[in-house]
């Protein structure tokens, strides 16, 4: 029997879930497509409200959440646009400002440059933080719609070969999704520039957990035999030295010709948005999971949210 073990809890990092948690919550997020497939949405969470406080820009995961809980019938206070022209810009700490928001909103969706901002904030709050992103550490709900659209996709999360493309030094969707893909028997394959790699921390996390790895910095290297394509763009925003960033932003294209030389059965999978990483000639191609991965994500927040308020 599957138990909601996260009523009242907050989601700040990937480390919190193991595979029965994992289980729990992809079986909710399946629930809530069946849910809104059938009858677009329903009052679960009526009367509940949701803060959203993103200081940072974004379209898929702020609407992501909005929607999660607009569909379950609560209410929202966003809080995504000129965050630089609220108490923030008059000194308000981000301690004041979540307990702030605790006093409208039963549960905070927070958004941050500052890695270890959800726990700051968290450790201040008195109703359930759910980390969006803090800098270039974690991405737990993003991690989370990952691995639950490859399982939806592949219809198993074992045996897999799972190869990760880009910016995997900055890119906390691929830190996050790698600690959560420990927890299963896969292969895993980093492709990035030698100025791009993994942080030798989560690889000698990797290494010892036994899980068999190879870092290369060529496409063609793992394309033949990866069931999952993870593709990242190189993010503009985390480089000091823009001539670094000129140097290594269109190191790799995903373009039909590439997919040519791919398994029938397999996903190519981005975070988005991109920046040319995947050419728009590979949209229609089946083995295309972004946008349906994107759809993914407000199940699970979806679920995310029903399971932290206790419903």
């Amino acid at each position: 029997m599957l138990v909601n073990s996260f009523i009242n809890q907050d989601i700040i990092s990937v480390t919190q879930f193991d595979p029965a948690k994992l289980e729990y919550i992809f079986a909710r997020a399946h629930e809530m497509r069946q849910m809104v497939e059938a009858q677009n949405g329903n009052d679960l969470l009526k009367g509940r409200v949701l803060a959203c406080l993103f200081y940072e820009p974004s379209t898929r995961t702020s609407s992501s959440f909005i929607a999660a809980m607009e569909r379950l019938g609560g209410s929202v206070i966003p809080i995504t646009q000129g965050v630089q022209f609220s108490s923030v810009s008059k000194g308000e700490t981000l301690a004041d400002t979540v307990r702030t928001l605790e006093q409208y909103a039963d549960v905070i969706v927070l958004r941050h440059p500052d890695v270890g901002s959800a726990h700051v904030a968290a450790e201040y709050a008195h109703v359930p933080i759910i980390n969006a992103g803090d800098g270039a550490g974690e991405h737990p709900t993003q991690a989370l719609l990952d691995l639950f659209t490859i399982w939806e996709e592949l219809g198993t999360l074992e045996g897999l070969k799972v190869a990760m493309v880009g910016d995997l030094r900055n890119g906390r969707t691929v830190h996050s999704l790698t600690k959560l893909l420990m927890h299963y028997n896969v292969s895993l394959r980093f492709v990035s520039p030698e100025i791009l790699r993994l942080p030798l921390t989560l690889m000698n996390e990797v290494i010892d957990h036994k899980i068999d790895v190879r870092e290369t910095h060529d496409v063609a290297d793992v394309i033949k035999n990866a069931d999952v394509l993870y593709v990242t763009r190189v993010q503009k925003e985390r480089f000091t030295d823009l001539a670094q960033y000129e140097e290594v932003k269109g190191h790799y294209e995903i373009t039909p010709e590439i997919m040519s030389q791919a398994k029938q059965k397999m996903v190519v999978m981005h975070p988005l948005p991109r920046v040319g990483e995947i050419h728009y000639a590979v949209d229609n191609d089946p083995r295309a999971a972004y946008f349906r991965q994107v759809k993914n994500g407000m199940y699970i927040r979806m679920a995310l949210l029903a399971s932290v308020l206790g419903k």
